[in-house]
């Protein structure tokens, strides 16, 4: 079974708007930013599980990066371009900014930006620490270590205005849902998903308001793909004679849409609250650009399948050997 191509013209073109309703919900289109600095899980993630040695998910090898620059793996679950360096390129950046544990991460490479993603890792550090992957807590405490040697590298004066005129981006959440409450019978009886997305909400709250607090400004959040669309999900949950013989699961896409719903309420009532300097702004990263790209002929299924094994679907990994038949807690 082949690879899947996330470099094709669908998943670029999805990528790409991606990356500009980014740029546009944060008011930053076609303006200047001085540095990009993404928090999230395996759709931001430039390389960091490499440096995790208990991490489940590494994306270090063939065939990934086999479209990206030198044909290298580097760590990016995509065999080319990432969200975050789509944009980092639209603001005009040469470089991206390298992975928070790399050493490459020092010096003048911090002035413009950092990326703290970890595949596996989400809001609840509960789902994260499953995989070893770095918990949303940590990528925080990480943050104010990056500010630290920014001020070191920049001077004081200087790191402040980096730090409020850079463009923040918050990107995970579905692994909330796929690689925990779907198939952790405690987490789900305890919680009903209207109950499980207050939750992560809140999380995210709480994180926008830290980070609003240590000098964000401009903070990109991106909202729940269609979750019974993506191929992983299909694949996971979907099994055959279900959903239409693999097609789209739609409980999923309404557990996406509750949580979508709630997320936006939360955001327009930090606005209303008077938040001023783009504090927040919304990111609607789907279920658009995703419809897009699979009426263009992206498809899930067996074509998504690594050749060892591991699932590699629009971002969300899988373990090795994970090929489906598992059903979505009764509710």
């Amino acid at each position: 079974m082949s690879p899947s191509r996330s470099s094709s013209p669908a998943m670029q073109r999805m990528i790409a708007l991606v990356a500009l309703s980014l740029l546009l919900s944060c008011g930053v289109h076609g303006q200047v930013v001085p540095a990009v600095i993404s928090f999230g899980d395996s759709t931001i993630d430039v390389g960091n599980n490499n440096y995790l040695p208990g991490a489940v998910f590494k994306a270090n090898y063939a065939p990934y990066g086999e479209n990206f620059r030198r044909h290298k793996a580097t760590g990016r679950f995509s065999d080319g371009k990432i969200v975050t360096d789509i944009t980092a390129e639209t603001l005009g950046f040469e470089g991206y900014a390298p992975p928070y544990l790399s050493p490459l991460a020092s010096g003048k490479n911090l002035l413009t930006g950092a990326n703290f993603g970890s595949a596996a890792s989400s809001y609840s550090d509960d789902t994260a620490a499953m995989y070893d992957a770095i918990t949303l807590s940590q990528q925080l405490k990480y943050y104010k270590e990056y500010r630290s040697k920014l001020a070191a590298v920049a001077g004081r004066r200087q790191a402040r205005t980096i730090l409020a005129e850079a463009l923040y981006v918050v990107s995970t959440g579905t692994g909330d849902f796929i690689q925990n409450y779907y198939h952790n019978a405690s987490l789900s009886a305890r919680y009903d998903v209207d109950r499980y997305c207050d939750l992560l909400v809140g999380i995210f709250s709480c994180f926008d308001d830290e980070l609003y607090r240590l000098g964000a400004r401009r903070i990109g959040v991106t909202t729940m793909p269609p979750l019974g669309c993506l191929p992983a999900t299909i694949r996971l949950y979907g099994g055959k004679g279900r959903s239409g013989g693999g097609g789209c699961l739609p409980r999923l896409n309404r557990d996406a849409e509750t949580f979508n719903r709630k997320l936006n309420a939360t955001v327009a009532g930090e606005a209303a609250r008077g938040a001023q300097g783009g504090r927040l702004r919304r990111l609607h990263a789907a279920p658009g650009p995703l419809r897009e790209a699979r009426g263009a002929g992206l498809r899930g299924g067996e074509e998504d399948v690594l050749p060892d094994g591991e699932g590699r679907d629009e971002g969300v990994p899988l373990r090795p050997g994970d090929d489906g038949g598992r059903d979505v807690p009764e509710r």
